[in-house]
Parts: C-alpha cells; sequence; structure tokens
C-alpha cells in the first residue's frame, strides 16, 4: 500500500536545489525537489515500522521500497521451501521408478508363465505335427492369446457357460471381429486330458466338411487349454427329440435330413480324408444343430486316425454306454464298425424319439439298441415309434430306415453296412420321399 504526503509551493525563485533530509528516529524520510518556480516535498512512511497496518505471514520478513513495502520469505523458509521440494520429486521419482520396475517384472513372470503354460499343454508336440504333417490345415490352428478369449467371454462368466463335455466347459463368447464362438475350457490338465485335447485339435485340423463343427484356434498359453469352434446355435439332436425345442418339433423330413447329413460326415471320415478318422463317440449329445437345422457332428476327444496313432488301435478309451458296440468291448479296436454301431443307435433315437440308455424300459431293454431290435424281431415296430413319424410318412419308408438301423446294430461286424451304403440308403429313401410328397 503505497503511503505518500504531497506538499506544493509556488516560489518566486529561479534557483534549482535538490535537498533530502532523513529522521531515523521516525523512520520517516523527507526528499525536497526544488526546479524553478515549483517546490515538490514527498515524505516516504517507512511501513515496516507499522506492523499493525501493514501485514506479511509468520514466514516472511518486511522490506520496506519507496513509496511501499513488500514481503519476502526469510532465509531458512527458502531453504524448508527447497528441502520440501526436492524431497517430494525424490519420493516422487522413487514411485514411478519402483511401478515401471514393477511392470517390467510383472511382465517377465507372465511371459515366462505362458511359456511355460505352452509346453505344458502340449504347444511344441502341437508345432511339431502341424510342421511335418501335410494332412493339417493351418488356418484352423490358429493360436489365440489368452486375453483375447478372457475379453471374448467376459472372463469366462458363469452366464456364458452353453455346455460341459468330458473333458471342460464350453461357453459362448465373440471374437474381436464380431464372430460368435464356442470356447471349450479343458478341465485342469492332466496326462490323459493333455492327450485329449491335443488329439481333437490335430483331428479337427485335417476336416473340412459342411456337417462337422469348424475348429477355428486354441490358446495354450493359460493354465489349461482352451479350444475355439464355430457357434452352433441350436443345442443338441438329444435336446432337440426330447422336446427341449417346443417351437421347432422335429418332422419326419427333418429327421431323414439330419440322419443323412450325419452319415455323410461318417462317410467322408472313414474315406474321404487322406487318413481314415474314427469318431469313437457318435451319439446325439455329440450331434449339434447349426441356425437352418442341419447337422454337425462334434466332440472330437477321442476320436482316432490312424496317421496320427501310427499303430494298433487297441487302446481302451472312455465312451458314452448305450452307444458302444459290444465287440469294441471284446477287442478293444477302434474300427469304422465301431462308429456304424453307434449310428444305429442314433437311427433308432430318430425313430423312436427314445433315450439311448432309460430306466424306465424293462432291466433287460434298459438300452435302446436292444429295445428297438427285440421290437422289430417281435413285429412291435410301430409301437414304439414316434407318434410324428407315424403321422408324417408311409409306412414303408419308416421300415426302410428301420431295417437300415438293424443292420447298423449287428453284434457282428462283418454284417454291418459301410458308411458308404448307409448314405447311399437314406439319401435314395429321401429321394422316394420327395417323388411321393410330388
Amino acid at each position: 500500500m503505497a503511503a505518500f504526503g504531497r506538499i506544493s509551493l509556488s516560489l518566486s525563485l529561479s534557483l534549482s536545489l535538490s535537498l533530502s533530509l532523513s529522521h531515523t528516529h521516525t523512520h520517516t524520510h523527507i526528499y525536497i525537489y526544488i526546479n524553478k518556480f515549483h517546490i515538490t516535498i514527498l515524505a516516504d512512511i517507512n511501513e515496516c515500522a507499522n506492523p499493525d497496518l501493514y501485514t506479511c505471514t509468520l514466514d516472511t520478513r518486511y522490506e520496506n521500497t519507496e513509496g511501499s513495502y513488500c514481503c519476502v520469505a526469510a532465509k531458512n523458509t527458502k531453504l524448508f521451501i527447497i528441502i520440501g521440494v526436492s524431497t517430494s520429486v525424490g519420493v516422487l521419482f522413487l514411485i514411478f521408478s519402483g511401478w515401471g520396475s514393477y511392470k517390467v517384472i510383472r511382465k517377465r513372470i507372465g511371459i515366462k508363465h505362458k511359456e511355460k503354460f505352452f509346453k505344458q499343454n502340449g504347444g511344441l508336440l502341437l508345432q511339431q505335427q502341424l510342421s511335418t504333417n501335410n494332412n493339417f490345415n493351418v488356418e484352423n490352428t490358429k493360436l489365440f492369446n489368452s486375453k483375447e478369449l478372457e475379453k471374448a467371454t467376459d472372463c469366462f462368466s458363469v452366464d456364458r457357460i452353453i455346455g460341459h463335455g468330458g473333458q471342460g466347459t464350453v461357453y459362448k463368447g465373440m471374437l474381436a471381429d464380431g464372430r460368435i464362438v464356442a470356447i471349450k475350457k479343458s478341465m485342469i490338465i492332466d496326462e490323459e486330458k493333455l492327450q485329449a485335447f491335443i488329439n481333437e485339435v490335430m483331428i479337427l485340423s485335417q476336416i473340412n466338411h459342411r456337417n462337422v463343427v469348424k475348429l477355428l484356434g486354441c490358446c495354450l498359453e493359460t493354465e489349461v487349454p482352451l479350444i475355439v469352434y464355430e457357434f452352433i446355435p441350436n443345442g443338441t439332436l438329444a435336446e432337440y427329440l426330447n422336446g427341449q425345442n417346443e417351437e421347432f418339433s422335429p418332422t419326419w423330413d427333418m429327421r431323414l435330413r439330419i440322419a443323412i447329413e450325419v452319415a455323410g460326415a461318417l462317410f467322408y471320415l472313414h474315406s474321404a480324408t487322406s487318413s481314415p478318422i474314427y469318431h469313437c463317440d457318435i451319439k446325439s449329445t455329440n450331434i449339434l444343430l447349426d441356425e437352418n437345422y442341419r447337422a454337425k457332428v462334434a466332440d472330437f476327444e477321442i476320436s482316432r486316425s490312424i496317421a496320427i496313432e501310427q499303430t494298433h488301435l487297441s487302446t481302451l478309451v472312455q465312451r458314452t454306454f448305450g452307444y458302444v458296440d459290444p465287440e469294441y468291448f471284446r477287442s478293444g479296436q477302434f474300427i469304422d464298425k465301431s462308429d456304424i454301431y453307434s449310428f444305429g443307435v442314433v437311427l433308432a433315437e430318430l425313430l423312436t424319439g427314445e433315450k439311448a440308455i432309460s430306466s424306465t424300459r424293462t432291466r433287460d431293454t434298459t438300452s435302446l439298441a436292444t429295445f428297438f431290435v427285440r421290437s422289430m424281431e417281435e413285429n412291435n415296430l410301430f409301437d414304439i415309434l414316434d407318434n410324428q413319424v407315424l403321422k408324417e410318412t408311409e409306412k414303408e419308408k419308416i421300415i426302410a430306415v428301420a431295417n437300415l438301423a438293424k443292420r447298423c446294430l449287428n453284434l457282428k461286424g462283418r454284417k454291418q453296412p459301410t458308411m458308404r451304403e448307409v448314405a447311399t440308403e437314406l439319401e435314395a429313401n429321401q429321394m422316394s420321399q420327395k417323388a411321393f410328397n410330388l
């Protein structure tokens, strides 16, 4: 705040004079300037002498200036400020340096874990198989990263679960490019489950058929391996036949078409690929239905290809009771007849709507295969058929398909038809059915 007093006198003098007085006792300094006829007297008041009117903060001191005053930081305060700022900067530097080091170390640990899981999940074996075998389709074996699949499934949320298989849980997900996929997360891995996982990837990598579920890739850098498939929206054939889809009931034409599609897929696996592939677990829960209710054969966990095994196929594996041919139990061998018998059970399911195993039947006919064959031998076929089948087609057409199913269920493999014969007979039945409808 400026504090000046001004006194002006007019004198008739031609004298220039400058006078300066200082009154140190009152802390008042007077400056007189004479210039021709005008005299100016300025008095500077020392504000620092009256701290009650002119205040500074505790950490500053007064310093008088001409016409005013200012508050100047005390020397010790400046030192404290310098120390405080330096300390803060140092602490911040240590924090950011520590955080940066933590991120780098964490990233390195993450990379090591991924490398460990990749080896643990058979990544090296899979790479070796893909590089040395020309039968594998590299496009079907994309290696997804874990973050990509976690994002696709909301970190494998329980709300995304769409099914449980023999080897793991299946989730519905959406990839970054908008594709809807099914992601199977294996159970806690052991040597047997690891072999099943690698086996399924290698089998599906060889297959390109419209009625076989398509493999999109896998992920090996997680604790348990993941397989990515195309998403099939309408559930399983078992669910469809058991009335879980009330909006769209299975007509005879649809049942026959599904049978033809599954037979065509199995014929392809048995003979059209460079090396025969035996599914070994054909059942209605492993047949999926797409948006148009077209059949897709799925779940190749225990499937076998001679090209992969390179040994006599005599290893017993877990299969589904009710679909397993008795000859397999005797020999323990995987042959095409094993799939043909299982397909016969599926045909019986399509005709009757019955489950492969049911406790509602008598003890000796718990198995649908036994129940179906015995009913045919006793001329009771039409007593066990699904009502919708009976209403929609001629009995001759039904009998033709039923006889084919019975031949597939023959306990002697040499008397069973081949999948080529099965597919051909079903297609012929379909053609005659279309002619009948005209």
